[in-house]
This record gives structure tokens, C-alpha cells and sequence, in this order.
């Protein structure tokens, strides 16, 4: 096979691959089979890999062999690779793009500001059509040139590409570029029951390539940044070198992330039927760690016995989920005490926050846990699983119930029924939290300012752990 054809297939595969229409129309027709569904995912990943463009020495002259001049303003390079290509307004993605607004609104002092991303062949370009879409421009005709990098320039990964270049940064790095990433969870690493194989794959070679390149990490809580630690304790082979780690706090003001908009009369109707009865609130991606079933199961239990609530589930279906999908859908209750919203844009979502009676956050692990927060923004009290995270985020101003089972649950939600009708329930407006202003400037003294929480020594690894 001739260079020119392998060149030719290799885009073929790319634009195949990459295409978001595809996938889609693949993963709906494919959702009724999941087991069918995950061996096509992982196919999918591996053919990615395996198509990956080598970087050629041509492909580097975007590099600056110069010093930076005398006076020299660095770059910090804020990358949005994978916000570029989709963005779901959920997630990582509600996080990437509220952190972006602020910075573009407020530039980091001493720095120019520019938004990158990697394409498919593994450069990284200026992302100035997504800057421009974002600050609410429209440009299409903008041409991304290379990214150019001078010794002191930063680079910032807020954004999760599960499939980056990384050899591309390690020729950057070496030119003088500090690297940074951010790692929101290792759930990859510790629910692998409930998370997809090609999934645990992927962020297993992510995370190889963020701990071989970067020069720091920064998490979004204090108990991931710990989580990160104890891992590359028990798994010194993927770090050589000191690693500084240091962690911030998300914000609650949805409204500054550049919410959806749009609340059709059908969801204005159904806003007044969740007036007539106390409504429990679940937000996020409905999948196994979510907790969905669990609180479901226990709602049921409610219902059964004469309990006149409403649950609403505002968040998409994900993977590993049609038998619950199907349960939600198939459901007697469903649009009488069962609401499940699949496209809540996110101003419904705000109205949900502010007219509800509690959120219900049952998952069984998080990063962070934003609907907490944003629901302590709308002073909506919280009722949270007793997990180290939320204990973090929501301190003492939320009820927590055990971590076991469906019974476990429904006793608890009987019990702060019982404190809220008495007027004695955790209130969460007393929950303190940041803005998206304060989220980001917490971030960015950590990175610019080197306010790092730890620092992974590789001598660590060989300390066994104290007894406990």
C-alpha cells in the first residue's frame, strides 16, 4: 500500500469517525441492543486510535525556536477541544463553557487569552470560530491558523477530549509550553461495573497521556485532587516525576454559563401541575452511577403507601440505561407524579430550581456535584447520598442519607418530610458556594499563582500507607 493511500484512508476513517451525525444515528439505532451497543464503542475507539496521524517534523515548524523577547505578554492557551466539536449544556461541558465566559469577560492579568483546539489529525489550532460563536459573534469565514508558542506560553485542558494528541504537546512542551489539566473525577478507575468498557478504555489512555505530559493537575474538589494522590501512590509506573496538584470549587450561577433558553406552554402547564404536591428534583445524565433506579425504587415504595409526591428527572438518557429508559417511559405514573425531561432547556431547569420542594442527589460518586450548589443558589434545600464529595460541597447544610439501599432511601425521605413539614429540614441557602467569577479566579491563582494543595513526590509510592 503507497504512502498517498494509507494518507487517503487514514481521512476516509477521520471523517467517518468524527462525524457527529453518524454517531448519533449509530448509538439511536444501536440503543435498543447495549451489549451490541459497548462492542461497537470500543471498536469505534480502538479504530480511532489505531488511525491517529504520526506528527512529522513538518508539522511542527508552528513551533518558536525563539526566547520570549524583553517584555513579552505569554499566551494562556484555553483548550476547547472537545466543547468545539459538541456541546450537550450538561456535564463538563456547562463547566468548560461558564470558565471560558468569564475569562473572555475577565482576561487573566499578565496573559492574552486564546482558545485552542486539536483537530482530528492531531494539530492545535487558535479556535477563533468557536471564540467567536461563544462571545456571541458570527463569523464563519475566520481561517484558524497553527497554534505558535513562545518559552512561558501556558496551556489549560479544562475540557475532557478523551482522544487528545498528546504527542503534539509533548513537542510543544519541549519548546518551552507549560501544560496543565484538569481531571473532574478517576470514576473510570473505580466503577467499572457501571461504566462502559470503551469508556474505561479511553480515559485509561487519557489519563496515560495526562500524567506523562503535564506539569501539574488541578481538580474540581479537594476529594478528587486526594483521590489523584492515593492513585498514583498505588500506581507509581505512571509518573516519574513530582507532580503538583492542587484543586477549586464550581459555581452555582447557572445563569452565567450561558444557559439554554425557551420554555414551551406544555412546560409551563406542567410547571402548575408540580405546584399542586411536594416534587423531588434529580438532575444529571440518567446511567447506573446516577442513582436514578435506587430513588425510583424508593419513590415507588412512597406512592405505594399514600405519599402524595412528584419526582422529576431532568437530564438525558446515557449509557448502560434502556432497561431503566424503558422502565421511565413505561411507567403508570409517568407525566401524573413521574416526570422524566429528556431536553429541559436550561431555563426550565432554573424555573425547576426555584418551584421545587428538595433535590434529590443519589448518586453513588461524583467529582464535584453541581446540582448541589445550584440548588443552594435557589435556596432549594438538598437531600444528598452520604458520599465524602457532597459532604465537602454541601457541608452540613444538606440531609444525607446512608449509602445502602432502596428501604434505606424511602426511610429517609419519610424522615425529611417529617423535618421539612416541622420546618426543620438542613437549609441549603446557608450552603456557601462561588459564583462562576469566584470559580474561576479560585482556578486561576492555583495555576498562574501556583497555589497547589500537594505535590506528588514518586518517592511517595514507595511509603506504605499509615494503619488505620
Amino acid at each position: 500500500m503507497t504512502m498517498a493511500l494509507k494518507k487517503y484512508l487514514r481521512r476516509k476513517m477521520h471523517g467517518i469517525l468524527y462525524n457527529q451525525e453518524a454517531i448519533a444515528s449509530v448509538r439511536n439505532l444501536l440503543r435498543p441492543f447495549p451489549g451490541l451497543e459497548e462492542e461497537v464503542r470500543v471498536l469505534a475507539y480502538r479504530l480511532k486510535q489505531s488511525t491517529k496521524q504520526p506528527i512529522a517534523w513538518s508539522q511542527t515548524r508552528q513551533i518558536s525556536q525563539v526566547k520570549p523577547p524583553e517584555g513579552y505578554v505569554p499566551q494562556l492557551l484555553f483548550d476547547v477541544s472537545e466543547l468545539a466539536i459538541r456541546d450537550i449544556h450538561t456535564g463538563i461541558q456547562r463547566v468548560v463553557r461558564a470558565l471560558l465566559l468569564e475569562m473572555l469577560q475577565h482576561p487573566p492579568a499578565g496573559y492574552r487569552l486564546h482558545v485552542v483546539r486539536a483537530d482530528a489529525g492531531g494539530s492545535l489550532f487558535y479556535a477563533q470560530k468557536y471564540a467567536a460563536t461563544i462571545s456571541g459573534q458570527i463569523n464563519s469565514n475566520m481561517l484558524e491558523e497553527p497554534v505558535q508558542i513562545t518559552p512561558g506560553d501556558v496551556f489549560l485542558s479544562a475540557d475532557l477530549y478523551l482522544t487528545f494528541p498528546f504527542s503534539t504537546l509533548e513537542l510543544l512542551r519541549d519548546q518551552g509550553l507549560r501544560i496543565i489539566f484538569i481531571v473532574y473525577d478517576l470514576l473510570a478507575m473505580k466503577l467499572d461495573a457501571m461504566l462502559p468498557k470503551a469508556y474505561r478504555l479511553a480515559f485509561d489512555d487519557w489519563l496515560t497521556g495526562t500524567l506523562t505530559i503535564t506539569d501539574a493537575i488541578i481538580c474540581d474538589s479537594r476529594s478528587v485532587a486526594d483521590e489523584v494522590h492515593d492513585w498514583l501512590r498505588q500506581h507509581p509506573e505512571a509518573r516519574q516525576s513530582p507532580l503538583p496538584i492542587g484543586y477549586f470549587h464550581l459555581g452555582a450561577d447557572l445563569e452565567s454559563s450561558k444557559p439554554t433558553e425557551g420554555t414551551s406552554q406544555d412546560e409551563a402547564s406542567m410547571l402548575a401541575v408540580l405546584r399542586e404536591r411536594p416534587t423531588l428534583l434529580m438532575v444529571g445524565t440518567v446511567e447506573p452511577r446516577k442513582g436514578h433506579a435506587q430513588a425510583l425504587d424508593a419513590l415507588e415504595a412512597l406512592w405505594k403507601d399514600g405519599t402524595d409526591i412528584n419526582l422529576v428527572i431532568v437530564g438525558k438518557e446515557g449509557w448502560r440505561s434502556h432497561a431503566l429508559a424503558r422502565r421511565l417511559r413505561r411507567h403508570p405514573r409517568r407525566n401524573k407524579q413521574l416526570f422524566w425531561l429528556e431536553k429541559a432547556s436550561d431555563a426550565l431547569l432554573m424555573q425547576l430550581y426555584a418551584q421545587s420542594t428538595a433535590l434529590l442527589a443519589a448518586s453513588y460518586a461524583e467529582g464535584f456535584g453541581l446540582p448541589l450548589i445550584e440548588a443552594a443558589h435557589y435556596g432549594l434545600p438538598v437531600i444528598a447520598r452520604d458520599i465524602p464529595v457532597f459532604h465537602e460541597v454541601a457541608g452540613d447544610f444538606a440531609f444525607y442519607f446512608p449509602n445502602t439501599d432502596s428501604a434505606a432511601l424511602t426511610d429517609s425521605l419519610r424522615h425529611w418530610l417529617q423535618l421539612h413539614a416541622e420546618g426543620q429540614a438542613p437549609r441549603s441557602a446557608d450552603m456557601p458556594y462561588l459564583t462562576w467569577a469566584q470559580s474561576t479566579q479560585q482556578l486561576l491563582k492555583v495555576i498562574l499563582e501556583n497555589r497547589w494543595y500537594t505535590t506528588y513526590q514518586p518517592a511517595d509510592a514507595r511509603v506504605a500507607p499509615d494503619p488505620e
